[in-house]
């Protein structure tokens, strides 16, 4: 580790795995709920299981990037964070936040107060005082490492992270607007949503997995900033108007289906850059780096994401196929692969790279961190093509026979079934990675000079 301050970065992935692991036993929950309605009904019900699997997702993939942050602007900036103490005080805000969160849904509290009772917007039910103290945590976290770049060398990878980042605080401020005009409402709605997932964070992807393929395959700089830019520029370009693929049926006008179709069809085009990206630069690499876990997930997060985000969303973002398929399993299909191939995969590969330097130790449990991916990629693989499946029949049953919505639900429950199955794949990949990077292997002593041996 070349910087002492780099150590925030540990607190942060720890606190990130916790919540993982919440998370994924959450989603584990959730599938066995739709095989079985009534298990836990009185005591959880599954839209307070939806909401702590959704949220823990979202909190521990932010606490992920700021983790990364921390550990890859001193190396990027030449020097130390701009204050230590501040970022563990970001982390305790935000972990304040979580706890009361949970504590909230869980035994639903203040139930229809404005500030303490939580909200009714999917993704952003947190009580009002809660996302002001998001709000804090992220004005801190901003200033801390602004501050840290603005005081040394800067970079391109920096500056776009930095982008992604101003970019992800100041989108969650729509969150404090609620107009009582439902349509007016999803449409700044989706300014967090779409704008977070297929807009700034695409930002942070990018640097970060840049980042990764300067360290793992030794490629000059120069190369690896040229492919940056190129990717970001197609990223915005196809993201932000790419929103109106959410338009279609909210009650704006018409124009926004063509406007969705057409821009939301560009998206595949930066994951794709990323996908080729990787992969040219390890093809191109001079260096044998001897973290394989790390490189692995890197080239798994950009081909994942290139499917999950790129051909899985391509599949129905046009309006006329869309105007069949959305809120349909097939959604659920793509949501779950977008997510775990962009961002789960990006926080893993950043954790495996970095938790070894961290702790000081060479890379550790290397078999174990690579069966972790097979296992959780190939369970979330599994989840996808099941629930595609699903979303398909349940397509033409519910909007082409017109059946009833949970006359269909009974139908599904074979998928369901094997969506629960691939769940269990996904929590034990889970848990077997957690354990991988927590807990190091026996020292194995290096061969050197052979020690003289007193004679007797």
């Amino acid at each position: 580790m070349k910087y002492e301050s780099q150590k925030v970065a540990l607190a942060y992935f720890a606190v990130a795995l916790g919540l993982f692991a919440i998370q994924v036993l959450g989603g584990l929950l959730a599938g066995f709920v739709y095989v079985q309605p009534n298990f836990l009904s009185e005591l959880l019900p599954f839209n307070i299981i939806r909401m702590l699997h959704t949220n823990s997702l979202i909190v521990w993939l932010l606490l992920g990037f700021f983790g990364a942050a921390y550990f890859l602007i001193p190396e990027e900036s030449e020097r130390e964070i701009h204050s230590t103490k501040l970022a563990y005080l970001q982390l305790a805000i935000l972990v304040l936040g979580t706890l009361g969160v949970v504590v909230t849904y869980v035994f639903n509290l203040f139930e229809g107060n404005w500030l303490l009772g939580k909200e009714g917007r999917e993704f952003i039910e947190q009580p009002k005082w809660v996302k002001v103290g998001i709000v804090v945590a992220a004005l801190i976290f901003l200033y801390n490492v602004t501050m840290t770049v603005l005081k040394g060398k800067k970079t391109a990878i920096t500056n776009i992270l930095l982008l992604g980042l101003w970019g992800l605080a100041l989108l969650f401020l729509f969150s404090f607007y609620n107009p009582s005009n439902l349509a007016l409402d999803k449409q700044y709605w989706w300014y967090i949503v779409h704008l977070w997932v297929e807009g700034v964070w695409e930002l942070i992807m990018a640097s970060i997995l840049a980042y990764l393929m300067l360290k793992l395959t030794g490629v000059d700089r120069e190369v690896v900033e040229k492919w940056l830019y190129v990717i970001v520029a197609a990223a915005l370009f196809s993201g932000i108007l790419g929103t109106g693929h959410h338009y279609y049926w909210i009650g704006t006008p018409s124009y926004w289906q063509w406007i969705g179709s057409i821009f939301s069809s560009l998206e595949v085009i930066p994951f794709f850059a990323m996908m080729a990206f990787a992969f040219v630069m390890v093809w191109k690499g001079r260096r044998d780096h001897p973290n394989k876990a790390a490189l692995l997930w890197s080239l798994g997060c950009a081909t994942l994401a290139f499917f999950g985000a790129g051909v899985w969303g391509f599949l129905h973002t046009l309006h006329g196929v869309n105007f069949y398929t959305h809120g349909t399993q097939i959604t659920a299909a793509h949501g779950h692969l977008a997510f775990f191939g962009a961002y789960v995969s990006l926080n893993l590969a950043i954790i495996s790279y970095a938790m070894p330097i961290l702790r000081g130790r060479d890379p550790y449990n290397q078999v174990l961190n690579m069966a972790s991916f097979w296992l959780m990629s190939g369970g979330m693989a599994f989840m996808t093509f099941v629930l595609t499946f699903a979303g398909t029949v349940q397509t033409h049953l519910q909007r082409v026979n017109g059946d009833y919505f949970m006359d269909v639900q009974d139908q599904l429950a074979l998928f369901y079934w094997m969506r629960f199955g691939s769940g269990v794949a996904v929590v034990l990949g889970a848990l077997l990675f957690i354990y991988s990077v927590a807990v190091p292997r026996r020292e194995v002593i290096a061969s050197g000079e052979t020690a003289e041996v007193p004679a007797e």
